[in-house]
């Protein structure tokens, strides 16, 4: 029995080992080559299967540089407007989700741009404590190695925009029939206004609430009052916040 329970244990400690080597590894290698493919892309293709659906994966990468500055500050504005000054958690909206959550039906998510980042590119979908403790790991792991602007070039580059549409590129052509480079505020503002669920909501077809919402970025937008700038932040205590 001694015997069986040290080979279960130096089983395990090996898997942890493996596991983080791995890990650290596999984070490194994307801070300079394309993300290839994501576990969401794969179970999107599989369900598109089940479902009978004609198989679908668009998507392109393009650099930071060949992305509308227009489109990176309406996801900033949208999804997370302490991107620049956090280090992957933003603990004042996570309190006020908390405390929004208590007393709603319809509960708020407090997820960061480098959140949702870790999530798209390394984890599956779905809620448990399991996957949301290895998005924190993740989350981590790439604040530690990757820059501001990797992370947001791999986000708008693996997020899910439609069925089966992912990245800025293949939105925007699908879309707009136009390079992302060109993206208009209001083509920006519509694509964020949709990323919280693109497999409800489409820019094809925008509900009321969606161009609402897109009105609400368009304005942030105006606040902001200029691009995203990555490496020297000015302070943004003067504009407004979600």
């Amino acid at each position: 029995m001694k015997e069986f329970l040290s080979k279960v244990w130096r089983f395990i400690w090996k898997t942890v080992l493996w596991f983080f080597g791995l890990s650290i590894l596999t984070v490194i290698i994307y801070r300079w080559i394309p993300v290839p493919v994501t576990p969401l892309m794969i179970i999107r293709c599989v369900e598109q299967k089940i479902d009978g659906k004609a198989l679908r994966l668009k998507k392109d990468w393009e650099p930071l540089e060949n992305i509308s500055r227009n489109l990176q500050l309406a996801v900033v504005c949208s999804e997370d407007q302490h991107f620049i000054d956090h280090s992957g958690f933003d603990f004042e909206a996570i309190d006020k989700a908390i405390k929004y959550n208590e007393h709603h039906k319809r509960k708020r998510g407090a997820s960061t741009i480098s959140q949702q980042t870790a999530k798209n590119v390394f984890l599956w979908s779905g809620r448990s404590w399991v996957r949301k403790g290895f998005e924190v790991y993740f989350t981590f792991l790439i604040e530690c190695l990757w820059s501001k602007e990797r992370i947001m070039e791999v986000y708008l580059n693996v997020i899910e925009m439609g069925d089966g549409v992912y990245g800025a590129q293949a939105t925007s052509n699908y879309f707009f029939h136009k390079d992302a480079s060109n993206l208009s505020k209001g083509e920006a503002a519509l694509i964020a206004a949709v990323l919280p669920n693109p497999r409800r909501f489409s820019v094809a077809r925008p509900t009321g609430y969606i161009l609402k919402r897109q009105g609400w970025i368009i304005h942030q937008m105006a606040l902001w009052g200029g691009p995203i700038q990555f490496e020297e932040p000015e302070e943004k205590d003067s504009r407004k916040k979600k």
